[in-house]
């Protein structure tokens, strides 16, 4: 059975992202799959900024990716990157700690400007930490994503449309997966 990890790098716990976030979990949810959960920004700030790879929390962080076959990421764009919580913890897993996993980026930024940033900022530092297969990700525009109270959101149809084929990309990841497996049983 796979295992996902959903690593979410905002530094903010009232952002946008955690519409994305959530609509990301239902989706897996209805398919039977409890993904885990790794919040960069309530990783201890001393060990990603001082690179504590010794640190429990860290290690168990890394854990979680370990154990997975498909990572999820969750960035907002700032300055036409992903944030730099998410470049410090991506710093601290293995050097090809995303080596045989299935990748899925999703991005959420203010303008399709932004669009890029899968392709050209946060790609690489994922190759250069081993991934080789990287899904088409998604890109949501902020205005996309609707905030209510009590950190509740609503994800436009449009976005949530190409949040979906995003996500049904995992789906076909997880068919070959168990066609592998019951091949080799």
């Amino acid at each position: 059975m796979s295992k996902i990890t959903i690593i979410s790098g905002s530094p903010s716990e009232q952002t946008r992202l955690n519409g994305v976030f959530d609509e990301v979990v239902r989706h897996l949810e209805g398919v039977n799959i409890n993904p885990e959960i790794i919040h960069v920004r309530n990783l201890p700030a001393q060990d990603l900024i001082q690179a504590k790879f010794d640190s429990e929390d860290i290690i168990r962080a890394n854990k979680k990716v370990e154990d997975s076959n498909i990572i999820v990421i969750l960035t907002p764009v700032y300055k036409a990157s992903f944030t730099g919580v998410l470049k410090t913890y991506l710093d601290l897993l293995p050097q090809n700690g995303l080596e045989g996993k299935t990748i899925l980026p999703i991005a959420v930024g203010g303008s399709f400007g932004h669009l890029l940033m899968i392709d050209y900022a946060l790609k690489p530092v994922l190759t250069a930490l081993g991934a080789t297969h990287i899904l088409k990700g998604a890109f949501i525009l902020d205005s996309q994503i609707k905030k209510f109270e009590n950190n509740q959101y609503e994800i436009d149809e449009e976005a949530k449309t190409r949040l979906e084929t995003s996500l049904n990309f995992l789906k076909g990841s997880l068919s070959s997966e168990k066609n592998v497996t019951s091949s080799i049983v």
